[in-house]
């Protein structure tokens, strides 16, 4: 009998580190390959990127820019919509590649505060669900002038060894081996 109680209390223990392997973040590269830039579509670029991803609470956004070219500053939607960086939510980013996790459900908005780069589009808007089954991104944002610009070399980093799901993976082998000593 007291080695079934062990067994159940192992078993749930490999299910939660599971679960947790299945919920790790995605890490989300802004803009993919094209990166954190002044985009030559203008803010559309950026909308039409943002419809083709599923934010979560806990994902990760990757900032691909330059330093002393670019920033990111997160600004609520009036400042996102006027570009304007008087009412920031947390501190300017100022140096690249930048990782900002996702922590609330709701709309998320992100601009470059360096020069007229906000206007010419390099902003970005979306939509964080609290969970995987939620509804995905719904990203908005006008269409101002375009002004062409890139920063060349600058690639997404590997995610992070420390990431959920490397954890979870070693807590799942070491107790596959706690249980092929003890039964």
């Amino acid at each position: 009998m007291e080695s079934q109680k062990k067994m159940m209390v192992v078993f749930g223990l490999v299910a939660a580190v599971f679960l947790q392997c299945v919920a790790a973040e995605t890490a989300h590269v802004v803009g993919d390959t094209v990166g954190w830039i002044i985009p030559q579509n203008g803010a559309q670029e950026y909308v039409t990127w943002a419809s083709g991803q599923k934010f979560v609470v806990g994902d990760v956004l990757v900032f691909n820019f330059a330093t002393n070219t670019h920033d990111v500053m997160e600004v609520p939607k009036a400042s996102f919509d006027s570009c304007s960086s008087t009412n920031p939510i947390g501190s300017t980013i100022t140096t690249g590649p930048a990782n900002i996790t996702l922590t609330s459900a709701g709309e998320h908005y992100y601009i470059c505060t360096f020069g007229s780069h906000c206007q010419s589009g390099q902003k970005l808007a979306i939509t964080v669900s609290a969970s995987a089954t939620s509804p995905g991104s719904s990203p908005s944002a006008p269409s101002p002038s375009t002004t062409a610009n890139t920063t060349p070399g600058v690639t997404a980093e590997p995610p992070s060894s420390s990431s959920p799901a490397v954890g979870a993976g070693f807590v799942l082998c070491s107790l596959s081996l706690v249980m092929g000593l003890f039964f």
